[in-house]
């Protein structure tokens, strides 16, 4: 397991009981170098949305734990937040609790060229996700997907 894995593995353990205090639920957790940053990333969600509120709540409380933890020696910037309206779905539930829903697909390589795709979400096993394009089934290899997120309009 890769020292990312590990930080947010330890780090979700450590929200369980935050999140379940707080009425919230664990999203997703990242922990990523940008520039000379790192950012561990806690998105977290509920029936509804979240609010400030849960997020400042969650925030201070992991904050604490992570400081009695103490098992990332890199210096880091915490974030808690919605998972927001264009959410990524890169987990298995997240594909699940997302069926039937507008998703944009985007891939490393063209496939007839294009990189983009927008379609209705109607399955996924462990290698490929398929999407309802025009009323044509269009499915793709997972290891060829860059990114699927839920599709909004405003």
């Amino acid at each position: 397991m890769s020292k990312r894995e590990t930080y947010e593995e330890r780090t979700e353990s450590l929200l369980s009981p935050i999140v379940s205090k707080a009425g919230v639920e664990v999203y997703d957790v990242e922990y990523v170098k940008e520039g000379k940053d790192y950012y561990l990333r806690v998105y977290i969600d509920k029936p509804g949305g979240v609010n400030i509120q849960d997020c400042e709540d969650v925030s201070r409380a992991l904050s604490d734990a992570l400081d009695a933890e103490d098992f990332i020696p890199d210096a880091y910037i915490l974030e808690v937040s919605s998972p927001g309206l264009g959410r990524v779905l890169k987990k298995d539930r997240h594909l699940e609790q997302s069926l039937g829903a507008e998703v944009e697909i985007k891939t490393y390589k063209p496939i007839d060229g294009t990189k983009e795709f927008l379609g209705v979400l109607k399955a996924y096993d462990a290698g490929t996700i398929t999407i309802e394009e025009n009323g044509s089934p269009h499915v793709f290899e997972r290891q060829d997907i860059a990114t699927v997120r839920l599709a909004f309009d405003f």
